[in-house]
Parts: structure tokens; sequence; C-alpha cells
């Protein structure tokens, strides 16, 4: 009877074994393959690429590639909510296997961290229904409160103006500054400032929720392209990942998942 009940053991570790490599479209590093899942460092406060919605669990276009990569891999996915300013030093902690949370792939952050580049972005400003301060772009923030998450683009962006507003004699913005991109959002929405600095795509996503209160001021601006992010030179976990991506390109899983956020226009090809 011992004898085939350890036969009967063997034959399910053996099945399980079979159904997790088939399950594993793309092979992971053996480090995510033991943990069972893949983990990520992402901020999720700003939708609609990643937040919390009313029970409080993880949506988002992020949300739903990293997930799909983690299918792929056969394993889990894990989202860790990392303030944006934290989120490359949390991956260099190895907090995290990879950043999702639309970082921009740029110079500067290539000298700490590979990418895999996943879509495109753009700035863009959310103002008061209406635009009472005619905010059309950059140039007209002089003098005025912009609401920004610390560590973003769009807060490097407003300091690299304030040099040109103080060279041509004119008032700098101000840039306030919050932990997470909601806060932000919420400081617009209160009257605390003048107007609020995000991506396109969640200015976009309130514009559609909160129309009759917000108004887009100006076009978008400053394009660049998003990279899903690993800790430099963990090629392993960075072609897993391109691999991962790759065919979720190829079988269409990718634009799909942009559609059903309306975001197909950030498509990279």
């Amino acid at each position: 009877m011992a004898q085939l009940s350890r036969i009967v053991l063997s034959a399910a570790v053996l099945a399980m074994a079979a159904s997790s490599a088939e399950a594993a479209a793309v092979a992971p590093p053996s480090a995510i393959t033991s943990a069972g899942r893949i983990s990520y460092c992402s901020d999720i406060s700003g939708p609609p690429l990643g937040y919390f919605d009313e029970n409080n669990t993880a949506v988002g276009s992020d949300i739903d590639i990293g997930t799909e990569i983690a299918n792929r891999f056969g394993v889990k996915a894990e989202f860790k909510n990392t303030a944006f300013s934290a989120i490359i030093p949390s991956l260099q902690a190895k907090q995290c296997d990879a950043i999702i949370s639309q970082l921009f792939d740029k110079p500067a952050r290539r000298e700490v961290v590979d990418f895999v580049d996943y879509m495109y972005s753009s700035e863009a400003f959310l103002v008061p229904k209406g635009n009472p301060k005619n905010i059309r772009g950059l140039d007209d923030l002089s003098g005025l409160k912009v609401a920004v998450e610390n560590g973003t683009t769009i807060q490097s962006l407003i300091d690299e103006q304030n040099k040109k507003f103080k060279d041509a004699g004119k008032p700098e913005a101000t840039a306030v500054v919050f932990p997470k991109d909601s806060d932000a959002r919420q400081a617009l929405q209160i009257g605390q400032v003048d107007a609020y600095g995000t991506t396109l795509e969640s200015a976009a996503f309130f514009l559609k929720t909160a129309g009759q209160v917000f108004d887009v001021g100006g076009e978008p601006f400053n394009k660049i392209v998003a990279g899903i992010a690993v800790r430099k030179g963990e090629t392993e976990v960075h072609d897993a990942i391109q691999k991962a991506f790759e065919s979720m390109k190829a079988d269409g899983t990718y634009k799909k998942i942009l559609a059903k956020w309306g975001l197909e226009g950030d498509a990279i090809e």
C-alpha cells in the first residue's frame, strides 16, 4: 500500500511538473520559476495604467500587461505599490524583479536599468473646466502653481522651463510636489493649484470620467517611449520579458489590452 501511495504521489508530481511546463509558454529565469511568481514595483496611483478600483483591487493596463507576462512564464504576478520617486531604488535593492509603471526610457535611466520598451506616452496638463488661466503648454506656466508627482518627467520639464522664465525675467512656475499622482490630481480638483501635470493617458482618463470638472490644457507634448525596467545587466530576466512581450504582440493580446483601456494610440510596433 505504501509503495502504491509513493507511485501515485510520484505520478502527481510528474503531472504537476508537466502542467507547469505546458503553462510556461516562455521559460522564465530559474529564480522566478522557483519563487512561482514575478514581482513588479509599480506606482499604483495613475489610471488608466495602474490604480485601485472601488474594491481596492489593482487594475489598469500595466497590471494587465504584467499579469499576462507572468501567465506566459507560468507563474503568478505580484505588484508592490511603490512611490514613483523610489521605484528604481526599490528595484536596485531587489525588492522586486522588474518595474512596470510607465517608466520613461530616458538616457539617464539607461545608466542604471535595462528596458523592454512596451508603449508610447506623452505629457499633458489637466486644468479646471474652461481653462481659466488659458494654459496651452509649458510657456504659459509663468507665475502659476502646478501639481506634479515626485520624481516624474513633468516635474523635471517644469524645472527646465523655470530656467527659461528666469532668463527672460518672468516669474517662475511653482511645482507643488506630491508623493502620489492621485494626490496631485486631487490638489487640482479642490482648487489648490492652477494645473496638474501628468501623462496624456491619465489626463485623458480623467477628462473622460470627470469632464464636467476638468479640461486638458493645450496639446500633448514630449512624446517618449516607456519601458519595463530590470536591473542593469540581468540579461536573463530582460530577455525573458522581451520574449513574452513579443509573443503578446504577435498573437494580438497586447493590442487587446491597450484597446480595453482606450490606449490603442500608444501601441509600440
